[in-house]
């Protein structure tokens, strides 16, 4: 790990202003990936801003009848608020599929929506990566590409998102707080939040320099039944190969994301009006101008599979995780 110089912020604008206007400079909050990724050197700040101090670790109802989810609001704190598992119960699910209790301890909300791809690639520093290195190139694109994209890529990265809470917040319809270098607020709904790769695959999200998140805001229940089905290699510490989270009404309508597909969690409002149809349905509106490999073919039929799965489940009135 290179050496790196340490500092705690007493505010968010404060410490928003700090990272801007320090060259190599980084937030710190549970650092669950990005210590992991210092150590490998992938990740090489020359300073970290600590903003644990920030008193940004609470959940409140908001004044439309929703909740104001703190960004260091940590994801055991999170999925197991009683709110959260009453009202948004494919947050609590989505959450509690994801990594070990220890990590979900430390883990937090705004750090959860950062966390970078798990490309096998872009861990190994001896390949190719345009998302580790600009420009020198995309060693998954031929490669092998079990685990990564298949619609939303580019020619420059296959990556995908490898988040469970992200996939449940984007089917919620959340929306990210945030503070600028200069003080000011802005409210970033998720669907926007994440970038598609494009030819500039190391910039992850629409977070402008120096841009802290404060916050997450969930909008009022939506009733429904609240499902979120992750489909992966082993029963536990695996990331998805296809994951679901939907809610989804006693009429059949609803609204769906999927994970583990996409540079981000993916959605399409075509594909939520065709839930009444069917999975296959709206699975093929999802997926319309998806662009597999060989190697990731298989996810097409997977997405269609689960969220049959997931619509049967609906039906019967179970909430699955």
């Amino acid at each position: 790990m290179k050496s790196f110089t340490y500092a705690r912020a007493s505010s968010p604008a404060a410490a928003a202003a700090e990272v801007a206007h320090t060259p190599g400079a980084k937030f710190l909050a549970g650092g669950t990936n990005l210590l992991d990724l210092m150590k490998l050197e992938i990740e090489t700040p020359a300073h970290l801003v600590d903003v644990q101090d920030l008193q940004l670790d609470r959940i409140e109802r908001t004044a439309d009848g929703g909740l104001r989810i703190g960004a260091l609001v940590t994801n055991t704190a999170l999925a197991s608020d009683a709110r959260v598992r009453r009202d948004y119960g494919v947050l609590t699910r989505a959450i509690v599929a994801g990594a070990s209790g220890q990590l979900r301890n430390k883990a937090t909300t705004a750090g959860n929506l950062l966390q970078r791809t798990r490309c096998p690639y872009f861990y190994d520093t001896n390949m190719p990566c345009n998302k580790r290195k600009p420009g020198s190139g995309c060693s998954a694109i031929g490669g092998y590409s079990r685990q990564l994209g298949i619609i939303g890529t580019s020619d420059a990265c296959i990556a995908t998102h490898p988040g469970d809470m992200a996939v449940a917040m984007r089917a919620l319809d959340a929306v990210v707080e945030t503070v600028t270098p200069q003080g000011t607020t802005r409210s970033v709904p998720i669907a926007d939040f994440h970038r598609l790769w494009g030819d500039t695959p190391h910039i992850e999200t629409n977070l402008q320099p120096g841009e802290l998140i404060t916050a997450v805001t969930l909008p009022r229940p939506l009733g429904g039944t609240h499902i979120y089905h992750k489909v992966r290699d082993r029963a536990s510490y695996a990331f998805a190969l296809v994951s679901v989270a939907a809610v989804i009404q006693k009429d059949g309508t609803g609204q769906f994301a999927v994970g583990a597909i996409a540079p981000k969690p993916w959605r399409s409002s075509a594909a939520d009006q065709a839930l009444p149809q069917g999975a296959k349905a709206a699975a093929d509106r999802l997926l319309a101008g998806a662009r597999p490999t060989e190697d990731n073919r298989f996810k097409v039929a997977l997405v269609q599979r689960t969220l049959a799965a997931v619509l049967a489940d609906a039906q019967n009135g179970r909430n699955a995780a």
